[in-house]
């Protein structure tokens, strides 16, 4: 099972092809009782995002105090603020005083970096590719 750059790499090189062609491919496969194929995505899809930067060892999205598992909802407090949270931040990198550029729609509310969230951005975009 190919994992880090190699996954990367392997992935990239093969392009357009079929998830399960890709899955085969890069090495997650196992054999089932019966002599069949069994492809194992979950592993695959978690090997590929820890290799973009992404850490699942905490348990999944459990980054928040105490273990607790992110809802990826927030709600307006009782004073209009609108808190996104420490665990959410943390997860893009982001430090104190990053800056962003706040875009109304009808029912979405979009935040585009400026500054240095957007250098931050910019690399881990860089690393995705």
């Amino acid at each position: 099972m190919l994992t880090g750059s190699d996954l990367l790499s392997k992935v990239k090189d093969l392009g357009d092809v079929s998830k399960s062609d890709l899955v085969r491919s890069c090495g997650y496969v196992s054999e089932k009782k019966d002599g069949g194929e069994r492809l194992n995505f979950t592993a695959f899809y978690e090997a590929l995002l820890e290799a973009k930067g992404i850490n699942f060892t905490t348990g999944g999205a459990a980054i928040g105090k105490g273990g607790r598992k992110l809802s990826y909802i927030a709600k307006v407090q009782g004073n209009g603020n609108l808190l996104i949270g420490k665990a959410y931040t943390a997860m893009l990198n982001l430090e104190a005083g990053d800056e962003f550029e706040i875009k109304l729609g009808k029912k979405a509310i979009r935040l585009i970096p400026t500054g240095a969230a957007a250098e931050h951005s910019e690399a881990a975009e860089a690393v995705e590719e």
